[in-house]
């Protein structure tokens, strides 16, 4: 794995697939820095404020895909790649497709397998960030697939934030991007249920959030701790909080006794009981993760 932190490069042309919100920050980007875009969009006008810019705007996606060896496509979902795509892949033969469109592990490396039929050099991207953060070291941009498709572009790439490329296999980039996302929402998820509980006796939810925020920030230097338990693999290394200490059911009580949905923390609990009736209950709360890791 290598990072490559944003850095100014020489510039070279690029033909933007998508000028939405996403799409149309990559693109401003790439203008600021001197490459050459061209760009389509499904709906007609939506690259209006790109053209002043700077871009020209082509009116099928044929054209538009032989302007510049490199292609970007930051479209709606999966089924979009291959619908606007497919039609045009004799003219895509030969070039770099980078997609940022926001895909699962198995659709990236269906994109791969279609991309190595024609004779499409192909790299999948997952962006870590929203639309005002591209240009910023911030912004994540993870990337898989073609490696020499990386290098010969790593500093074009680099323009729009920090990027890393996570290997050849095409699906790893999506599938690290959607798991840091996972834990971002599970947390999301447990603000929103701790926010209930006291709001169902009128605390505010800033007030909450204030108090809560730095407790989080605390815990959150624990996942390095975890992390080399699960690594290790033995949950009876000392320093652990145990799995019989770590029942919810109190809490899940306290929220169903405040008439508060308390869904999201009873999935935490039948995982962590789950461990206990198997025998592991002195065994440390990392153990959870058993539960969850596939089984192949």
């Amino acid at each position: 794995m290598t990072t490559t932190p944003a850095t100014p490069h020489a510039p070279a042309g690029v033909t933007m697939l998508g000028a939405g919100a996403m799409g149309t920050a990559l693109a401003t980007r790439l203008l600021r820095a001197g490459h050459p875009v061209t760009v389509w969009n499904r709906t007609p006008g939506r690259s209006a404020a790109l053209v002043d810019a700077g871009a020209a705007e082509a009116a099928t996606v044929a054209e538009a895909v032989t302007h510049h060896d490199l292609v970007v496509a930051c479209l709606f979902r999966f089924p979009s790649v291959l619908e606007t795509l497919d039609p045009v892949v004799a003219q895509l033969r030969g070039r770099t497709l980078v997609n940022l469109t926001t895909t699962t592990p198995g659709e990236a490396r269906e994109l791969a397998s279609w991309a190595e039929a024609h004779d499409v050099e192909y790299l999948d991207g997952a962006v870590l960030a929203v639309p005002e953060m591209i240009g910023s070291r911030e912004a994540q941009i993870f990337y898989s697939g073609s490696r020499a498709a990386y290098g010969a572009h790593e500093g074009l790439l680099a323009t729009w934030g920090t990027s890393t490329f996570e290997g050849t296999d095409a699906g790893m980039a999506s599938l690290v991007d959607l798991a840091m996302l996972s834990a971002m929402y599970q947390m999301f998820a447990g603000f929103f249920h701790g926010a209930a509980m006291v709001g169902s006796e009128g605390m505010p939810a800033a007030e909450f959030a204030a108090r809560t925020s730095p407790f989080i920030s605390a815990m959150a230097g624990a996942f390095a701790h975890y992390a080399q338990v699960i690594d290790g693999g033995d949950y009876t290394v000392p320093g652990q909080q145990s799995l019989e200490f770590s029942d919810l059911s109190h809490i899940v009580r306290a929220s169903d006794e405040q008439g508060v949905n308390a869904s999201t923390l009873a999935a935490v609990q039948a995982l962590v009981a789950r461990q206990v009736a198997a025998g592991h209950g002195k065994e440390g709360l990392a153990r959870v993760y058993e539960s969850l890791r596939p089984r192949w």
